[in-house]
């Protein structure tokens, strides 16, 4: 008996979609356009791979959704929750505000209920001052029926996090079990103000995580698809349950690319190289090191704010298969940033449309055969070559920026808009196109393992850096586990232990991220 695993990615312009066997080779792919409400777009592609595969439903086991949704409502200010936002640190740090450096409309969005609470913790783990819980019972009285969300972040919480957790008990006495919670001991890493952006944000996108979960349970029991177990990408290119995601779904703003990524990694056995991943709107430049994407080792923007959690080490640049090209008068042209995205087989020229898009000028130089040629014949051919010219340009820019050397590397292109390119550019040693390149994405989402990430602050002369280390990597594996990872099946694929020159006793912070295959389907899971 087989087992088939589906895996789905959903990007600004397209929703694609693959099935795999348990040898992970593809049955079946598409590619159909993302729809406004999301879960229309993921049941199309859906349902053409399941028929198209035509393998019997109850011995589909997996499905994978990579998606844009908690990304697209931080960029857009939409469909954000009510959140509370939290922070234990008076009378220490009250000189900067939460939220500050924010962009104004966010700002507006996600600060209408700010607390300041005595207490939090030096760096050596003593208290600044004992938590007060009377303030705490207040605040939960006042944001009752008005918040849904809360985030509570406590001045070095990744040393102790005690202060944090009570604080989550009050709410959840006063508010009932339903109010979503965020610790960001549990979000991001030591620096305070990062870390409680990325605590807010989370905080933020609970209900679009969970109407994206909900709707793809929707999506496969609809097919009749009843015991398969579902996961979601999340930035470091590995999965993370359901559950696990609705409660951290900040990790899963950047999964599109890090899917696309894996699924280049996969597709062409290579371990180390650059990922061009050109998409409808913009195209993503990534570094494959040893098959996982290079992680970001500076604070991340998101929306305009500032965050310290995992994130891959991307240049993202406006350039897709619907970037808008501008041509004046003159002679003088811009391309993008503006894409008219799924909307492109309305709108470009190829198909009938008003708007000069980068596809219309390489189909109208004969690089790529799509649509109606006889509509953009007219085009001066002169200039769409330096249009074509800056395009490139700005593709070989990108990868120079992401390159750590002179020499040339191995660039691998995927995504949908990857026909646009050429065949060599400037800096690659090979220029790539793996077949099924179209739904890379798809397929890096379908054969992901499950990861999880520990970073914590231990002090050496109570705990030795033995007992340190073996602890962080215990607390890597279950949170791997808890993610979804088959225990028996663990590896320890990333350690990071940076002495804190600073802090007496002896501190280091510990970083370890821990992988490994799904667990194996014992029980029957039912959606």
């Amino acid at each position: 008996m087989g087992i088939y695993r589906i895996g789905i990615d959903v990007g600004g312009t397209h929703t694609d979609a693959v099935l795999l066997d348990e040898k992970n080779q593809v049955l079946a792919e598409t590619k159909s356009p993302t729809t406004e409400d999301v879960a229309t777009g993921i049941y199309t592609a859906m349902h053409k791979i399941i028929h198209e595969a035509n393998v019997p439903r109850e011995q589909i086991k997996y499905a994978m959704l990579g998606t844009t949704h908690c990304t697209n409502a931080i960029v857009e200010r939409k469909r954000l929750n009510n959140v509370a936002v939290v922070r234990i640190g008076a009378p220490a740090t009250l000189a900067v505000k939460p939220l500050i450096g924010v962009p104004e409309d966010l700002r507006e969005v996600l600060g209408k209920y700010v607390y300041l609470v005595r207490g939090g913790h030096e760096f050596d783990g003593r208290e600044i001052v004992s938590l007060d819980e009377e303030d705490l019972y207040r605040i939960a009285e006042e944001i009752k029926g008005k918040v849904d969300s809360i985030a509570i972040t406590s001045v070095f919480s990744p040393v102790s996090k005690s202060h944090e957790e009570r604080a989550s008990e009050i709410f959840k006495e006063v508010l009932g079990e339903n109010v979503a919670i965020s610790l960001s001991s549990e979000i991001g890493s030591v620096g305070l103000l990062e870390r409680e952006n990325a605590t807010i944000l989370n905080a933020s996108v609970v209900n679009v995580a969970k109407i994206a979960a909900d709707g793809f349970k929707n999506a496969l029991k609809n097919e009749g698809i009843h015991h398969a177990r579902i996961f979601f990408g999340q930035n470091d290119g590995t999965l993370m349950s359901v559950e696990y995601a609705v409660k951290y779904p900040i990790y899963t703003v950047a999964c599109g690319p890090t899917n696309s990524l894996r699924g280049a990694s996969y597709l062409t056995q290579l371990s180390d190289a650059i990922v061009v991943d050109v998409g409808g709107t913009t195209s993503d430049v990534g570094v494959l090191v040893q098959s996982f994407p290079r992680e970001s080792s500076l604070a991340v923007e998101i929306g305009g704010a500032r965050t310290n959690f995992r994130m891959p080490d991307l240049v993202s640049i406006g350039l897709g298969g619907g970037t808008i090209v501008r041509i004046q008068e003159n002679g003088e042209f811009t391309v993008g940033p503006d894409s008219v995205g799924y909307r492109l087989p309305e709108k470009s020229l190829i198909f009938g449309g008003d708007t000069l898009t980068t596809t219309d000028v390489a189909v109208a130089l004969g690089k790529v055969e799509l649509g109606d040629p006889s509509k953009v014949t007219h085009l001066d051919k002169d200039l769409l070559n330096k249009v074509y010219a800056k395009m490139v340009e700005m593709v070989e820019e990108a990868i120079d920026k992401m390159k750590t050397s002179a020499a040339p590397v191995p660039v691998i292109l995927v995504g949908g808009g990857s026909i646009l390119l050429p065949e060599t550019l400037n800096g690659a040693s090979e220029v790539i196109r793996p077949e099924h390149s179209g739904v890379a994405n798809a397929i890096g989402a379908a054969i992901s393992q499950v990861s999880g990430q520990v970073e914590k602050i231990f002090v050496l002369d109570e705990i030795g850096r033995e007992k340190a280390l073996e602890l962080a990597k215990t607390q890597a594996m279950e949170e791997a586990i808890n993610a979804g990872a088959d225990k028996d099946h663990l590896d320890i694929v990333d350690i990071e232990d940076v002495p804190l020159a600073y802090l007496p006793g002896n501190a280091t912070r510990i970083r370890v991220k821990a992988a490994g295959a799904l667990a194996q389907i014992l029980e029957e899971v039912s959606i």
